[in-house]
């Protein structure tokens, strides 16, 4: 559940020392809608001054770095954009059986998660259109009498297409008292009945979210202890290259000694509540995402003539080297936070902070700023180190006024629905629409997620993809 890596920022460091041959929340409750009707939330107060993770606090701070460049993305972008939108409507009929589906072993032949469909030019922010649907719709088993005559693998497959008409309309669905999915298998044999087609988490490589199950393509959901202080704040699971059409979470134990709350916000309204001067000021400046530090203060100590080879040749060291280990669109900037002038920050290039849905056409919310902004994640509970504290910029890299950065997280805080997931329940979300997070935890919590490209028939996958090298690596070292 995450959008970037405090872990992935500690492996940039790691790897750039190898490569240059040395060693080296608010308490706030928030009711769930029933049945798609608009829920009520407390929003959190801002919270007493601490350190944050990948996200606002959220445990995602630097999901390390990597050297797409942004003409190259946006050409492999382009060249999806329509495929992806093709994909998004479920066909009438299924090739192949659910029985079949489950037999697949994902351990090899994941395909990697798809290019980001973006639609962000010329938005009318004066006129958006109502949200005439939100999140969540709630599909409790206990209210569903012809379970009794059926399995609920065979229910889910009957009410496929109903199902993913639903998720357009609403953005997410909360599937309560569900016997067949409170393990692994029958998870999985969930999703497949739904004819969802998993692919690879947008951060694979970050190696924030460890595979609980990579023959049935599950990853963890942010369990490990290490994390459980962090609060995860508002994100899509995107970057600016990837983005996954659809997630489903699942609890398979909630947390042993209380919290762990997932939490969830309609994009949609997200934008229709915000003051409009705020909202035009954000989408024309645009924003950048900093996603990781690396502090060369030594540099600083050389002699006065070698400062500038050395700074260029770390920066280009970084690039070329330790960047293509990740699958993100970055630019390495010196000094960007004004904190020292050999810092050197992982930024992402300047993007839209609203896009359009890329099936419905729905302006939405679509940027990572309640999780990623150090102002809001510095008053929550977060203990990242400061190589994975993330940032969020104007897209010429100067600050957003703070007062901005306050409506937007009051608005976030203000849409958020917490979902108190039991053992066996789902929440199926449109990833374009739906932003998602979760607050911190006590004892231990086995939560897990599975992304998707697409529902339907399964494309053939081909091209290349990222291996599981940095996720390993920074799973078994470094989280």
């Amino acid at each position: 559940m995450a959008s970037r890596v405090t872990a992935a920022a500690a492996g940039v460091a790691a790897l750039t020392a190898l490569s240059s041959g040395s060693t080296f929340v608010s308490p706030g409750v928030a009711a769930p809608s029933l049945r798609g009707t608009e829920g009520t939330s407390a929003p959190g107060a801002a919270r007493s001054p601490g350190s944050g993770p990948s996200g606002s606090c959220a445990v995602i701070g630097a999901a390390g770095v990597a050297a797409l460049t942004a003409s190259a993305a946006k050409k492999h972008r382009g060249a999806r954009s329509a495929k992806i939108v093709r994909q998004q409507a479920p066909p009438t009929s299924a090739p192949i059986s659910v029985a079949e589906r489950m037999k697949t072993d994902y351990t090899s032949s994941l395909p990697d998660c798809p290019p980001t469909v973006w639609n962000a030019d010329n938005i009318d922010i004066d006129n958006l259109p109502p949200v005439k649907e939100t999140s969540p719709l709630i599909i409790d088993a206990a209210e569903l009498t012809e379970l009794k005559t059926s399995s609920e693998a065979e229910w889910f497959a009957a009410q496929r297409e109903r199902i993913m008409a639903q998720l357009q309309d609403h953005g997410a669905i909360w599937f309560r008292n569900f016997e067949s999915t409170k393990d692994p298998d029958g998870f999985r044999a969930f999703f497949e009945s739904l004819q969802l087609n998993p692919c690879l988490d947008p951060i694979h490589t970050s190696g924030l979210r460890a595979m609980q199950e990579k023959k049935s393509a599950v990853y963890d959901a942010v369990n490990k202890p290490s994390l459980a202080k962090h609060f995860v704040g508002l994100h899509n699971e995107s970057t600016f290259v990837k983005t996954a059409t659809y997630g489903a979470f699942v609890c398979f134990e909630p947390a042993s000694e209380g919290g762990g709350e997932f939490l969830i916000a309609d994009g949609a309204k997200v934008i229709n509540d915000m003051d409009k001067d705020v909202l035009r000021r954000v989408y024309e400046d645009k924003v950048r995402i900093s996603v990781s530090n690396l502090d060369l203060n030594f540099i600083g100590a050389l002699p006065e003539d070698m400062r500038q080879n050395t700074a260029d040749f770390f920066q280009d060291l970084i690039f070329k080297v330790v960047a293509p280990k990740f699958e993100m669109d970055l630019e390495m900037v010196y000094g960007a936070d004004k904190t020292s002038p050999y810092r050197l920050q992982a930024i992402e290039h300047p993007q839209s902070p609203i896009n359009t849905h890329p099936v419905t056409g729905q302006p939405v919310w679509f940027c990572n700023l309640h999780n990623h902004s150090r102002y809001l994640r510095d008053r929550r509970e977060c203990t990242v180190p400061e190589v994975g504290m993330t940032d969020v910029y104007r897209g010429d890299l100067s600050n957003i006024a703070y007062d901005d950065v306050r409506h937007i997280n009051e608005v976030c805080e203000r849409n958020i629905v917490e979902v108190k997931m039991k053992k066996g329940d789902v929440v199926l979300l449109d990833n374009y629409r739906v932003l998602h997070g979760r607050r911190t935890f006590q004892g231990d919590r086995n939560h897990a997620v599975t992304w998707f490209e697409s529902c339907g028939e399964r494309k053939a996958s081909g091209g290349d993809k990222p291996d599981d090298f940095m996720n390993d690596l920074i799973n078994k070292t470094l989280v």
